[in-house]
């Protein structure tokens, strides 16, 4: 064969994922600046195209709608002008994105015209029309880059009907994320004969919420079982990991994972050889790129470019709401009550109704100083876009829920020497312990007195003593239960596994759904109310006490290093 038939063809693939409204260098919550953001992505992208002019795929996988102000501002308050991660992400030439649960969870509203903006496809092939069975977005794509044809497959998560109001997503049904890869690979193959399939997920690696139901995270199992894929961009577990699975017919599929934020990019470089017109192999290398520090010009001329829609965000997010009379932090939520979730505990029974509230700290440590308050602490104290839920459930079910969520948090102490919280070493090579399980399944409960007993085993540790008001609590009485969508839902499994209830049980339980997320209606309550005191309730304690409290000291010292709570009061402006 003549040398001028072989013919070699390099393509560059990007991605990035759990971007969370992560735009710019500004950080809107936090009033500083930001560890990632698109703006820095953006640089590095220019320079890569400026060195693969006509070879360069760049794709998202999804949950680009929550978290920064930026989406949220977007999303329910200026709804009339272009979404700005649409136009954003336009202007940085995407070429296609897979929807995540958190962009579903805004609801139609929010990414039907989100969609409609976006100048590339937005995928999920397992997301379908409940009475066609046709795919709702579109279930993939092909790009094509110096003659090479690039099929991208958009999954995501099976988990979407026990974790997001079926309000959000009604009209679809969600597919097996893992079944339906297998029929799209194959149809893929078959009718489009690409050069190189990637599959686009939003579902994590391995792990998470596992049931007879659903499984969070596949790009593992899908990587192993379903042959076909040369390369996986996968994202939802917010974890950096490279890696070259063997698939069950002996062939490589190069995995990419990301952290979250908008602060790395996964670069992967497909080499193709051609002979006679047939493709006769592949290289491929994946590698992931941290963006960080960048400084290239191309940054601030991005931002430049965005100036004004990042004024009005400012101009909304420091809009003052109240003021508190002390701080208020995170942390003190998993050694006792605590002024900080006893907050969220009485806004939402005040709000609802309810006899009985639960709710988590959804932030790991964060806090609220005492002062002046602004609509971007309100993302410090509630930290996504639930909606207010309110469900008939028994006191029985109610201790159930605490049971299941305490044993996620608490260990069985057996000496006065033994550690009160669950912890392990984290993933920094085992340089310091945390929490074994994820934060924001430790529910508590207000509207009833409790004490949690350290001593006894899992399941038999919670005696609830009475309502808050002193009246009996009855296992067998219904009580209303407010709490918020994603736990209503099936979210963390506290409200299906804890409280001994399937799926379709739960959502009979459902009485109503607020049409307005939490926060919202958390800082029109501050508003009304103008001057806040955040007290703990004192509702629950960890006993024995003698062992209780040296416990959580030591072992808060061991999870957050010193710390000494200010909580004096303060005058907190000219209005307070």
């Amino acid at each position: 064969m003549a040398e001028k038939d072989r013919i070699e063809k390099k393509i560059r693939i990007m991605h990035t994922t759990d971007v969370h409204g992560a735009l710019f260098s500004h950080d809107f919550i936090e009033n500083g600046p930001a560890r990632g953001a698109l703006s820095r992505v953006y640089a590095f992208v220019c320079r890569e195209r400026e060195r693969y002019p006509d070879a360069l795929v760049l794709l998202d996988g999804g949950d680009v709608l929550q978290g920064q102000p930026t989406a949220y501002y977007y999303n329910f308050v200026e709804t009339q002008s272009p979404h700005l991660v649409a136009d954003v992400m336009n202007h940085m030439r995407y070429d296609a994105l897979c929807i995540g649960n958190h962009d579903l969870e805004m609801g139609h509203a929010v990414y039907d015209r989100f969609v409609s903006q976006c100048r590339f496809p937005v995928l999920a092939a397992n997301l379908v029309d409940e009475h066609t069975g046709k795919p709702y977005f579109k279930p993939y794509t092909v790009l094509e880059r110096q003659g090479v044809r690039i099929a991208v497959l958009g999954l995501i998560t099976s988990a979407i009907p026990h974790w997001v109001p079926k309000d959000q997503w009604r009209g679809m049904a969600v597919q097996d994320m893992v079944d339906a890869a297998s029929r799209w690979v194959a149809y893929i193959q078959e009718h489009e004969r690409p050069d190189v399939l990637v599959g686009l997920f939003h579902s994590g690696w391995d792990g998470g919420i596992v049931t007879e139901a659903f499984s969070e995270n596949v790009s593992c199992r899908i990587a192993h079982e379903v042959d076909g894929l040369d390369v996986i961009c996968y994202g939802h577990d917010h974890q950096k990991h490279v890696e070259v699975v063997t698939n069950k017919v002996g062939r490589k599929v190069y995995c990419v994972g990301l952290w979250s934020l908008a602060t790395s990019v996964s670069v992967i470089d497909v080499t193709l050889h051609y002979a006679e017109g047939r493709l006769t192999g592949k290289k491929i290398r994946a590698r992931i790129q941290n963006v960080m520090y960048e400084t290239d010009p191309a940054v601030y001329e991005f931002e430049r470019k965005y100036a004004d829609a990042s004024a009005l965000i400012a101009s909304y997010v420091n809009q003052r709401i109240g003021c508190f009379e002390r701080a208020i932090h995170s942390q003190d939520a998993y050694f006792g009550s605590s002024a900080f979730i006893d907050l969220i505990h009485d806004m939402q029974l005040k709000i609802s109704g309810a006899d009985v509230s639960f709710a988590a700290p959804l932030t790991f440590d964060t806090v609220i100083h005492k002062g002046d308050i602004y609509i971007r602490d309100m993302f410090h104290l509630y930290k996504y876009e639930n909606m207010i839920c309110v469900l008939a459930l028994r006191g029985s079910e109610i201790k159930g829920i605490l049971e299941m969520s305490y044993g996620l948090w608490t260990d069985r102490m057996q000496t006065p020497e033994d550690h009160i919280m669950k912890m392990a070493p984290l993933l920094d090579h085992g340089r310091r312990l945390g929490f074994v399980n994820l934060a924001f399944n430790f529910d508590s409960a207000a509207g009833i007195r409790y004490t949690v007993d350290v001593t006894r085993p899992e399941g038999e540790r919670i005696q609830i003593e009475s309502m808050s008001d002193g009246r009996p609590f009855h296992p067998d009485t219904v009580y209303q239960v407010v709490t918020n969508s994603y736990r209503a839902y099936g979210g963390g499994e506290l409200f299906t596994r804890g409280a001994g209830l399937d799926h379709d049980e739960l959502q009979r339980r459902i009485l109503r759904i607020s049409e307005k997320d939490i926060r919202y209606h958390f800082i029109e309550y501050i508003r009304r109310r103008e001057h806040v005191r955040a007290e703990a309730m004192g509702h629950w304690r960890f006993v024995p006490e003698e062992w209780a409290d040296e416990a959580c000291r030591r072992d808060r010292a061991i999870l957050f290093g010193n710390y000494e709570s200010n909580d004096d009061e303060t005058h907190c402006g000219k209005d307070c």
